[in-house]
């Protein structure tokens, strides 16, 4: 299982690239730069990093009254927890979508503690070896309180076993890592898992109004809305039905050899996933 995960991994460095590369354009006031990442401005209180890596992975901070939370550290980025610190001017607690090098590189380093969903539990020994600080385990459904501001811990397997989104009922928006793929998804579950998933945020979005969720590697315009997991629900089950056969993938990796591509999303899975 590690092994699949591992090339799932490598893969994902590949696939999302061109991708991120070709349509990023975040509007946003630009906070911070250097050679790693830029930061950009989503609202007052909200910030995106992006990595200036091949995968152009995406950092959010997210500040309250009484201090912040960094959601995902991004690949390599050096002296990560010296400016998100000067950025919020709060104290800065880590917590991650999923466990991956894009999102938790050796940048968690500097973070004492870090959270994440026990699901991705697995990945850890390949991923985070070297990680000294202290793991601990978000529970489904928790409050993350930021004051003023609430951040709600939602697992949504998809992309690995342990995907989170955390949902921001206030603002009206959420992060969901690389969950549901922003538009490209590498299926690290089956598809019925995927399906509870996006049933599960689609319930969530419309009982808080939230009207899009930030992605794991948001480049301006691939936020994911409703209609986009209701979409990759009707493919996920017309795949399950046999009604909709996907095509191969010319690539294969770790076993993802079949696509399904349609409404603008793709979704690249294996047989393992048929169940």
């Amino acid at each position: 299982m590690k092994h699949i995960f591992l090339t799932l991994v490598l893969f994902s460095l590949t696939g999302i690239t061109s991708i991120a590369q070709s349509t990023f354009q975040i509007e946003g006031e630009e906070v911070f730069k250097n050679e790693d990442v830029v930061f950009h401005k989503l609202d007052d209180h909200t910030w995106v990093g992006s990595g200036n890596g091949r995968t152009r992975e995406s950092l959010y901070l997210v500040e309250g009254n009484e201090k912040s939370v960094l959601i995902d550290a991004g690949t390599n980025i050096r002296d990560l927890d010296k400016f998100v610190a000067s950025i919020s001017g709060k104290p800065v607690m880590l917590i991650a979508t999923h466990v991956h090098p894009d999102h938790t590189g050796p940048s968690i380093d500097k973070f004492p503690v870090i959270y994440i969903n026990a699901g991705d539990t697995v990945l850890i020994p390949g991923i985070m070896p070297n990680y000294k600080g202290e793991v601990r385990f978000l529970k489904d459904g928790e409050r993350i309180d930021l004051g003023g501001r609430n951040l709600e811990v939602v697992f949504t397997p998809g992309h690995t076993p342990g995907s989170t989104t955390f949902i921001d009922p206030k603002a009206g928006y959420g992060f969901s890592g690389d969950s549901f793929g922003g538009g490209y998804l590498l299926l690290g579950v089956d598809f019925s898992t995927l399906i509870t998933s996006c049933e599960k945020a689609v319930a969530l979005m419309d009982k808080y109004r939230i009207n899009f969720l930030y992605n794991g590697h948001f480049n301006g315009i691939n936020q994911e809305t409703r209609q986009r997991l209701t979409d990759m629900v009707t493919l996920s089950k017309e795949v399950l039905s046999g009604k909709r056969t996907g095509t191969d993938n010319p690539s294969g990796r770790m076993g993802l050899n079949m696509i399904v591509n349609d409404f603008g999303v793709r979704i690249l899975y294996s047989a393992k996933s048929l169940k």
